[in-house]
């Protein structure tokens, strides 16, 4: 597979659902090249499954065939370009090989301590919602810092679920742009965890709403294929001597993490930023692709307006 052809795949699904002007296409034109570049990086750098990837010290992801996983140098410089800003938490990517998927998967570690659980026994769906959507409304005024489009929170896609033996979680909601219109796209996480001794891992699905059932097998797929490290695991926990997080089960679906950690900020800043570069797609991917394939050693300049 052209992993790079396939990145553009993706990133062209997501910009046709908005509409170009002169102006927007003239910036954006300026920042081809850094994508590009990012995207060559990618190519190069990822690992093929089937493969054990080591993330730090504190667990190993099976990575099953089919499946590429980028490390966390040209995981954040792509990240960088589709208008997020990774934390130190970030550990890489997963993307597919195969050309027509249209998903990544972002993957962090937060080294939080260990977290209680015993909050899954008695959540309340809808009050976890209400946090999730206050989450997000507490972190519009940094959006509209950065010049970003802000965001709601609409509802569940699928309401958490926890594994008590696993120590496996997993949620999902949509979001869309804050006062969109009725029938306006909507984005969507599929957020899964898994929960150590020191902390838990993260995988992210990041998808269009109108995909999530066809693409939710592969979160679960990676999720499956993720263990802590003998010494690292849940059960480890020694709780004379290790640190315990600040916080509990709940509150990495109902707001405190999203408003510490920034996890909401992956639902809908990625799409609302790339829906921005619509002009490219449409005017200069068709020859940026043909000369892709034409010339690898001596790429050409950004597509003409």
């Amino acid at each position: 597979m052209n992993l790079w052809f396939g990145l553009w795949r993706l990133l062209l699904c997501w910009c046709l659902v908005a509409f170009a002007t002169p102006g927007l296409l003239a910036a954006e034109l300026d920042q081809v090249a850094e994508r590009r570049a990012a995207f060559d990086e990618v190519e190069k750098a990822a690992l093929h499954g089937p493969q054990n990837v080591p993330l730090r010290d504190q667990a190993t992801l099976s990575l099953p065939k089919g499946y590429l996983f980028v490390p966390r140098m040209q995981a954040e410089r792509l990240l960088n370009v589709m208008g997020n800003t990774p934390g130190a938490s970030l550990l890489g990517m997963v993307l597919p090989v195969a050309d027509d998927a249209q998903w990544m998967v972002v993957v962090n570690y937060i080294d939080a301590g260990y977290i209680k659980d015993d909050d899954a026994r008695t959540w309340n769906a809808d009050e976890l919602l209400k946090n999730l959507q206050d989450g997000a409304e507490e972190q519009n005024d940094e959006r509209r810092k950065r010049g970003i489009s802000e965001m709601e929170v609409v509802g569940w896609v699928q309401p958490p679920l926890y594994d008590g033996i696993t120590r496996r979680l997993a949620w999902s909601a949509s979001t869309r742009g804050k006062n969109a219109p009725p029938g306006a796209g909507q984005g969507v996480n599929y957020n899964t965890y898994m929960l150590g001794r020191e902390g838990y891992v993260s995988l992210n699905l990041v998808t269009d709403l109108g995909q999530i059932e066809r693409y939710k097998p592969d979160a679960q797929q990676l999720l499956a294929a993720l263990n802590f490290n003998d010494g690292k695991r849940y059960a480890d926990f020694d709780s004379s001597t290790d640190k315990i997080a600040e916080y509990g089960l709940a509150a990495l679906v109902g707001g405190i993490a999203a408003k510490k950690l920034g996890l909401l900020a992956m639902i809908g800043v990625f799409l609302l930023k790339f829906w921005k570069i619509v002009a490219i797609a449409v005017v200069g991917a068709g020859a940026v692709f043909s000369r892709r394939k034409k010339s690898k050693e001596d790429p050409p300049p950004p597509p003409a307006a």
